[in-house]
Parts: C-alpha cells; structure tokens; sequence
C-alpha cells in the first residue's frame, strides 16, 4: 500500500472531497483549480468569483524566485564580533560549500545566493549568532536541501565562530519567496439581486478596512483566504501547514497581526484587490511525486514551475476572499453556506445518496437546516419505504 511507504504506523487512508473550480483566468491562462477540501461553500464561491473577475480579465499574479532561508543557531560564542566577522571574511568558502552541500538543484539553476547574520548578545541561553542562509531551491519546495545544506555547513561554521551549532534548519517565515495577486472590475459587474453594484463595491471595501486595522477580524479573513489557497495545497500535495505558519508570520511582520489582501476603489469606480503573502511550495519532491492524485492535480493545472503554481494559489486566496467579502456585504456569510451545508445534514441524518438532494432541498425550503429536522425527515422517508 502506498500510503504505508509515506508514513510510519499507517493503519489508512483518510480522504477529503476532490472538487475543480471552474472559470479561473490567472495571467491570461484559462485554468481548472482543483481542491482538496470538506467544506461545502468553498467550491461554489471560488467558481463564482473567478466567473465575475472574467470581466475584468482575470487574476495577474507574479512571485519571487524560490529562495528559502536556512538557519544554523551558533551558541557558546564568546566573542560575537571575532565570530561575525570570521563568518563574513570566509563568506565565498561558505557559499561555495553550500554548492557543494546541495547537489542537484545546483545544475537545475539553484543553489546558495546570500547569507546574514544576526546576533543576540543577551539571549536567554546566553550569547547567540545565527546565520541565515539563503538557497534557491528551484521547483522544490526546498525543506530537505536547505535542511541537508545547514547540516553540512555546521563544523565549519563551529570552526569559524568558536561556537557551538544547536539548530541547523530552514525556516518556514519564506518572506523572501512571496506571490502576489491582482483583479479589478467595474463595480456594474456587482448589480444583482436588487442590490446596487457601486454600494456592493464599497461594502466590500469598508469591509476589508477592519480587516487591516484590526487583529479579531483579520483573523477571520485571512481564514478565509487560506480556505482556498490550502485546498490547492492539499491537492497538489504541498505542505499546507508550512504555507500556513508563513502566511500568519507575514501578517504578523510588522507586530501587528492584519489582512493579507487589500481592496479600493479607485477614481473610476472600479473594484481593485491585491494580495501577497510567502508561498514555498513545489512541483517535484515530496508527496507531488509520490501522491498520484496529486500528480493529476499538477498535470489538470498544467503548471510549469514552482513559481507559476505560487502564483496560483495567490490568485485563489484573493478570489476566496472577495467571495467572502461579497458574501458579508450582501446577503451575510450564513445564508449561502447553510444551504449548502444542509447537504452534509442530510448525510449525516443517514439519507440515502439518491434522496440526499431531497432532504437537502426540503431543509432550505423550510429554513429550518438543523440535523434534528434532517434526522425526522429520514425517518419520514424509511416509514414511506416500510409500507
């Protein structure tokens, strides 16, 4: 069994729904994203976001070359300057042995581009250097090269420092590896269900704005935007919890936790969004090789590089998120969502798959979607079968 060479003690398999959302210009590309994830509403709004974004061309996106950062905690210096500047005055050796240290990825174009140091004198474990080593990792996510280059480089660092090497490992804060994301539209392209497209807009927008000022609410949102970049993640088999910890760091950069995307309307009256936040993730390594799904998954975006499934993703998270917006500034985040979860109600009642849209239909109908209703109509379908 596969997934009994992919981890230790592996008793199965747990699956999440495999869902495509359609309609996504990223770019100037037409593209099917797909998702791995359970929760209902976030197919459906994604489609419907990108759909209104295709009159305004689509999502742009750009990113950063794939550097990731190393780290090789030095302790036991006693001398932080002497230590400093040995580092600095070996910098060639240092970076040349990286080469050395990375194997592969230097041929495909990576390999080590810079390093820094940083010094705390009054650590609480006493005094402490760091160096940061910054490696490009190509189409890799990059955790086990960056991880195997900082291993290596430890005895001549130890030499170099007088010190001691504690931690030689990559962080996951890749704020040197980021994407961003772009979209605006007329905001006529919001009119709909009796609802004013320019006031739409501006809800939107004031929305957003506490977003950005306030941590309580921009927790919430960027959730939400990592609602759909996470999907892609997981179904591309990327480390979703890596892209998580960096996306929350980057938010959290200037001590204040706030939005990773932005949204105004400009003087012409169009709706404009932005995002941008690190996104180290790969195409080749890890699951993306071994995971066949998530090799389909690579292959039904038809993405070329670690860079351009970055780009992406980016354009998904900002997508979730004006869906979400949309959603809050109209009808309220609930309406939509209870809908759809009043299929899972329905599962979780025991309905039949076949009559699942039935119950489903009927909970909606009656605005009444809890799993107790669910539960009596079941019942009421098995008494209608037994006669």
């Amino acid at each position: 069994m596969l997934a009994g060479q992919m981890i230790e003690n592996c008793i199965g398999v747990f699956g999440l729904p495999l869902g495509i959302a359609p309609n996504f210009i990223v770019n100037g590309r037409e593209l099917l994203v797909p998702l791995a994830i359970e929760e209902p509403s976030v197919l459906a709004a994604l489609g419907n976001a990108a759909r209104i974004f295709r009159a305004g061309g689509g999502f742009s996106a750009d990113s950063d070359e794939p550097v990731m950062t190393g780290q090789v905690q030095l302790l036991d210096v006693t001398d932080i300057e002497a230590a400093r500047s040995a580092i600095e005055r070996a910098r060639t050796e240092i970076l040349a042995q990286a080469d050395a240290l990375a194997g592969s990825i230097v041929a495909r174009g990576g390999g080590a581009r810079d390093l820094k140091l940083r010094a705390f004198p009054q650590s609480p474990v006493g005094p402490m250097l760091v160096l940061h080593l910054a490696i490009d990792c190509r189409d890799a996510m990059g955790a086990n090269v960056v991880n195997s280059v900082c291993e290596g480089l430890a005895p001549l660092l130890e030499s170099l420092s007088g010190g001691r090497a504690n931690l030689r490992i990559l962080s996951n804060f890749s704020d040197r590896r980021r994407a961003r994301a772009s979209c605006s539209l007329p905001a006529a392209e919001l009119e709909g269900n009796g609802q004013d497209g320019l006031n739409v807009a501006k809800r939107i927008v004031e929305s957003s704005a506490l977003a950005e000022i306030d941590p309580w609410r921009a927790t919430t949102h960027n959730k939400g935007i990592m609602n759909g970049i996470d999907g892609v993640a997981i179904a591309t088999g990327n480390d979703w919890r890596a892209i998580e910890a960096g996306a929350h760091a980057w938010a959290a950069r200037d001590g204040d936790y706030r939005s990773l995307s932005h949204w105004r309307l400009d003087e012409d009256g169009d709706l404009r969004g932005s995002i941008e936040l690190p996104l180290a993730v790969g195409t080749v390594g890890g699951a993306t090789r071994v995971h066949p799904l998530a090799a389909l998954c690579l292959k039904i975006l038809g993405v070329s590089s670690a860079r351009e499934l970055a780009e992406i993703m980016a354009a998904v998270g900002l997508a979730q998120n004006f869906a979400a917006l949309r959603a809050l500034a109209t009808e309220g985040i609930q309406r939509g969502h209870m809908n759809l979860h009043a299929r899972q109600l329905a599962l979780a009642a025991g309905a039949p798959p076949e009559r699942v849209g039935e119950i489903a239909g009927t909970l909606v109908a009656g605005g009444d979607i809890r799993l107790g209703r669910a539960q009596d109509l079941v019942a009421g379908l098995q008494d209608g079968d037994s006669r």
